[in-house]
């Protein structure tokens, strides 16, 4: 704000979050069943954007079969005694960006 005394103005400062981008792209995983499967990437930067891991389409959670990690600008899925079935397409996604082995 600027007062003159009989004249006022007024600004404002909004920040806006850089978007992450994805600087260490995941990597194809080799394993044998009953084995964890561990996938990892690296952003950017720290961000509070919502960051999404996947099997095939399906979205995943932690849980007690998928461990997610965040560890600053690391993102890390571990996949807990693989199966037959957990073969397939894993991809992260952050924003406008992804990565996929």
């Amino acid at each position: 704000t600027c007062d003159t005394g009989d004249q006022q103005t007024t600004a404002a400062v909004r920040l806006k979050e850089p978007a992450a981008t994805i600087v260490e792209r995941l990597k194809d995983v080799t394993t044998y069943e009953g084995e964890d499967a561990v996938f990892e990437c690296r952003l950017s930067q720290e961000t509070a954007q919502d960051a999404q891991w996947f099997l095939g389409d399906v979205p995943l959670q932690s849980n007690e079969m998928n461990e997610i990690r965040v560890q600053g600008t690391r993102h890390s899925l571990i996949l807990r005694k693989v199966t037959l079935e957990d073969c397939g397409s894993i991809s992260f996604r952050v924003g406008q960006h992804s990565s996929a082995a």
